[in-house]
């Protein structure tokens, strides 16, 4: 009697527990709306723990290199972690100084002459727009207002910062948020390099409490292939970046156009968002030659569209190899949905997430559900065979 009654208690909670699940999940389904935005808030509050993680995961691979080639001949491992994490921040610091310093003249430089030639700028599209009998959009666009003289434009942009005075002050302040977040997520990626042998000890020490030893070895196997996808993705996706933006300068260089250094910046950078990047780069390369020389521009997007033909078929390929092996229509799909999830972040590690998901399902769930499958029809077969020896 007891034990009918602790199977009933048994079979109660658990169907209990069924239910309650079902209720939860109808609740955040009917309203999936306010239970994302509200995820969101709280995520925002963790911007600069995630900031910090990838920063450091980002110069993780540089550390590491200092670490075995720089530092090799010092015998105390901790020492020579400290040196490797202080000259890999040195690194980064200076690499972004000699950015600053290149690319904050150019980019003055191209306002003050965008500025200067505007009437200029006006007055070509619209002789462009009437020749093309578009003048009613040049009528609307009343370009001939801007065509006199620039300062008409100088007043119309102080009309507009007049008129939007409280927009300004409020994204004003959301960026020096944004930047004093980036500033505390820096500060904390050092703390993380810094205490990433600790951090790994634990995470290994958790995952014994968790599963069995059989089961660690393949979790800790399938979690050593994920942080190589991303070590590898992460530190050639750089290099490509690097390569690109190195051939676009040479060849900006050769062909004497202006703003070298701004353009091949801006090519580099946008090269690191999958599919989207190099378009974006592209247009905002040749805007920035046509406020120049409008022949520059045209050869620009030739010559992008060459370089990135060059990149997707000849470089990456070389870079990467077999490592990620997705198909580009996942890739695409993963990029979609991660950008609208997470921005930017999830764009460009949109690629790594979808290598990773596909080799947990290649690796690891389809050949459990396989395992089953066959255990099952095999559970089926002794039955039957059983069945036919008793009608014998």
């Amino acid at each position: 009697m007891r034990k009918i009654d602790c199977l009933l208690e048994k079979r109660w909670f658990a169907n209990m527990l069924v239910v309650c699940v079902g209720v939860i999940l109808y609740l955040i389904l009917a309203h999936l709306s306010t239970v994302w935005a509200g995820f969101r808030v709280l995520l925002g509050y963790f911007t600069p723990v995630i900031g910090g993680c990838i920063i450091a995961y980002i110069m993780n691979p540089l550390a590491n290199f200092y670490r075995r080639r720089v530092f090799k001949g010092i015998k105390r491992p901790g020492v020579r972690w400290t040196l490797s994490i202080v000259l890999t921040v040195v690194s980064f610091l200076v690499v972004l100084a000699l950015l600053l310093l290149m690319l904050i003249p150019q980019l003055i430089n191209g306002v003050s002459r965008f500025i200067s030639n505007f009437s200029t700028y006006a007055a070509s599209l619209q002789s462009w727009l009437n020749s093309i009998g578009l003048s009613k959009a040049a009528d609307y666009l009343r370009l001939d207002e801007f065509i006199n003289s620039s300062e008409n434009f100088l007043v119309s942009i102080a009309g507009l910062i007049s008129a939007n005075s409280s927009t300004i002050i409020d994204f004003s302040t959301t960026a020096g948020k944004s930047i004093f977040r980036w500033l505390l997520a820096f500060v904390l990626s050092i703390y993380l390099l810094a205490a990433k042998d600790r951090i790994r000890g634990g995470l290994s020490r958790l995952l014994k409490a968790l599963f069995k030893p059989d089961n660690f070895s393949g979790v800790r196997a399938f979690l050593t292939r994920c942080d190589a996808i991303l070590d590898r993705y992460i530190v050639f996706n750089i290099v490509d970046a690097l390569i690109v933006g190195v051939i676009n300068a040479i060849f900006m260089a050769i062909a004497g156009m202006q703003y070298i250094g701004l353009v091949s910046f801006i090519v580099a950078v946008t090269n690191l968002l999958p599919t989207f990047g190099p378009i974006i780069g592209g247009v905002l390369g040749a805007f920035i030659l046509l406020m120049v020389k409008p022949v520059h521009a045209l050869i620009f997007i030739i010559f992008t569209i060459v370089l990135q033909f060059a990149d997707g078929y000849i470089i990456k390929p070389r870079l990467f190899g077999n490592t990620l092996g997705v198909s580009g229509l996942w890739i695409l799909i993963a990029v979609i949905v991660s950008g609208e999830m997470f921005g930017v972040p999830g764009i460009l590690l949109a690629i790594p997430g979808a290598a990773i998901i596909d080799r947990f399902y290649k690796e690891n769930f389809l050949p459990m559900l396989e395992r089953r499958r066959f255990r099952k029809d095999a559970a089926e077969r002794a039955n039957q065979s059983g069945t036919n020896l008793d009608l014998k």
